[in-house]
């Protein structure tokens, strides 16, 4: 079987119910900036041992955006025959976030300033997910406006950034890495 189907080369694509768009849409603009966060995602994921407590984790991150796409690429009025989202998605972010920020909070980590992305590759690569996420969202965002996702997957990505942040930030400090900040929260620039 080939991969390749030409079907696209005219800049049109295929979405829920074979439907075509063109694939600068907006629709297909949000799924390819999720696709883009889940391949970070899976970045992260190779860098870190198996045994990592960052793998379940990210894995469950990744099952639900596949989950998260597949309501994006199909149309409201349609959606109904689309899997819904797990109703505690930004629940379970939010209780990892708190964990991973009272351990940021235990290792001395001022929380107040911005953190120049960097250190090791880990970190790096979260980061980098993190910036992925928050275009994802704007993305997400443009296509609410035409045609309304579910809130679930608009907070969920929103909060998936704070996560991946955290996740930075306690990867770097664990190394023994010191992070390089910018300035406070608080400075008048």
């Amino acid at each position: 079987m080939k991969i390749y189907t030409k079907t696209g080369d005219a800049g049109m694509t295929g979405i829920y119910r074979n439907e075509r768009v063109a694939k600068d849409s907006p629709r297909i603009e949000a799924n390819g900036e999720l696709d883009e966060l889940d391949s970070c995602i899976g970045v992260v994921r190779s860098q870190l041992p198996a045994s990592h407590e960052f793998q379940p984790i990210l894995r469950d991150v990744q099952l639900a955006l596949m989950e998260i796409m597949a309501q994006v690429a199909t149309p409201s009025s349609e959606r109904e025959a689309v899997k819904p989202l797990p109703e505690n998605l930004v629940e379970c972010c939010e209780k990892h976030i708190d964990e991973l920020q009272e351990r940021c909070d235990a290792m001395g980590l001022d929380c107040g300033c911005f953190i120049l992305p960097g250190g090791t590759a880990v970190s790096a690569f979260c980061h980098l997910a993190r910036s992925v996420a928050r275009r994802a969202e704007r993305r997400l965002w443009t296509l609410h406006k035409i045609d309304p996702l579910p809130e679930e997957a608009l907070v969920f990505v929103n909060r998936l950034s704070d996560m991946l942040y955290s996740m930075a930030r306690l990867e770097q400090c664990a190394s023994g890495m010191d992070e390089e900040r910018w300035r406070s929260f608080a400075c008048k620039f």
